[in-house]
């Protein structure tokens, strides 16, 4: 292994003759079929051998994160007469990074405690119940969950029992929030799957029912929920900014054609595998996890395109069935979250400011120019992959030119 990576003799003699050669190849041939290039291998074989000097894995002990922060630390030391500050934090971070993915590869590394959930009977009951009864996805029910942990997360910190939970509490909760920076639509969402968990701890006998009626979340202006994205004349600029030969611009021109032209969430962007894209019928699957189910859609000629470059040209070569897929080795699949941050940074660049500046910004674009284009709402709310029409008709308040040719109809007289 070290014979491919290095060419010099005395290098290679110093990397076979190291401590734990073995068990430092096995991890760099482990790298290799994660799909790291030769130049990343080089450098972390480097690492390592740093690494693997100053941890013993021969005790039979599980090796903790306090141990390798005190040879992080020991080792950004030894560094002082040589490298600047910038440098000092660039070792410790990379000695960590790499010590950790090495133990952990080896199975010697202790497993970090998750987090404790304050009351985890209550959320798993509740969970349950809109699971089973209430038959909600999981999408929605991971997104209450999240805020009812919260919640609980604050009462257990301040030694309160939930058998003694009161509406003041919920209150204070909510006007925390509001001081640490959430914004009223946050706030309002929180006091909404409060609600929910409120009326169900009620019918359980766990509290009193007077608190569910009473969360009173802030008061929303008029159109401050209004779904609003960018023109559409931005969305074609945003898209014209991604073409590149590079690989990050391929996958991003690939990613943002879906999200505007089908109006995608940012979810099912990440989830859509090769098998979902049928070339032959020209056909494209979209998993709805809303609806638990899957809608089908002609496959646009340029999204399909601009798909198929990515494939070719973009790409990693890897046994992932993902679609979308992280730049860099290991390769896996591109999260929510790095869409999100694909979307926002390349709008911040061009300068187009948007209340939201996510993904679903594109998706609230899609269903404005759809819209424009005179579509009926049943057929936007079916491109969009809605259950019902209300979830659709809000988008008929931001029709400013539509709204103008009703306010202006003429009405016989009637005034």
């Amino acid at each position: 292994m070290f014979e491919t990576l290095f060419r010099y003799p005395a290098i290679i003699d110093r990397h076979r003759n190291g401590p734990f050669a073995e068990a430092r190849e096995r991890f760099l041939e482990h790298r290799i079929h994660q799909g790291y290039a030769p130049a990343t291998l080089q450098r972390c074989a480097q690492e390592l051998l740093v690494v693997a000097e100053r941890i013993d894995i021969t005790t039979g002990k599980i090796i903790g994160s306090a141990a390798i922060e005190a040879a992080a630390e020991q080792w950004a030391r030894e560094q002082k007469d040589r490298k600047h500050a910038g440098g000092l934090r660039w070792s410790r971070e990379l000695f960590v990074k790499t010590a950790v993915e090495w133990l952990c590869f080896l199975g010697c590394l202790e497993v970090a405690k998750s987090k404790r959930v304050a009351f985890p009977d209550l959320i798993a009951e509740f969970t349950a119940y809109r699971q089973d009864e209430r038959g909600l996805s999981l999408a929605t029910i991971r997104s209450q969950n999240w805020q009812v942990e919260k919640f609980l997360g604050w009462l257990s910190e301040r030694k309160r029992d939930f058998a003694h939970v009161c509406l003041e509490d919920v209150d204070a909760f909510l006007a925390d929030k509001g001081k640490d920076g959430w914004c009223r639509v946050s706030v309002a969402t929180s006091a909404k799957a409060l609600r929910a968990f409120f009326r169900f701890a009620a019918a359980r006998g766990w509290c009193a029912h007077s608190i569910a009626s009473g969360i009173d979340g802030p008061r929303m202006f008029q159109h401050e929920g209004l779904p609003i994205g960018p023109p559409w004349s931005d969305v074609q600029r945003l898209i014209g900014s991604t073409v590149g030969d590079s690989a990050r611009d391929i996958r991003d021109h690939a990613i943002l054609m879906l999200l505007a032209i089908y109006g995608l969430r940012s979810g099912e962007v990440s989830s859509l595998r090769l098998e979902d894209v049928n070339w032959e019928s020209e056909i494209i699957s979209i998993t709805r996890p809303k609806q638990r189910r899957a809608q089908e859609y002609p496959l646009v000629s340029a999204a399909g395109e601009s798909i198929l470059h990515y494939l070719q040209r973009g790409r990693p070569n890897c046994p992932q069935r993902e679609i979308f897929l992280t730049l860099k080795a290991p390769f896996r699949r591109l999260s929510q979250g790095a869409i999100y941050h694909l979307v926002s940074t390349r709008l911040s660049a061009l300068k187009i400011h948007v209340p939201r500046s996510g993904p679903h910004s594109l998706r609230h674009a899609c269903a404005g120019h759809l819209v424009a284009e005179r579509f009926s709402l049943k057929v936007i709310g079916t491109h969009l992959g809605h259950s019902s029409t209300s979830a659709t008709r809000i988008y008929a308040k931001v029709d400013m030119a539509g709204l103008r040719e009703v306010a202006n109809y003429d009405l016989g007289g009637l005034r």
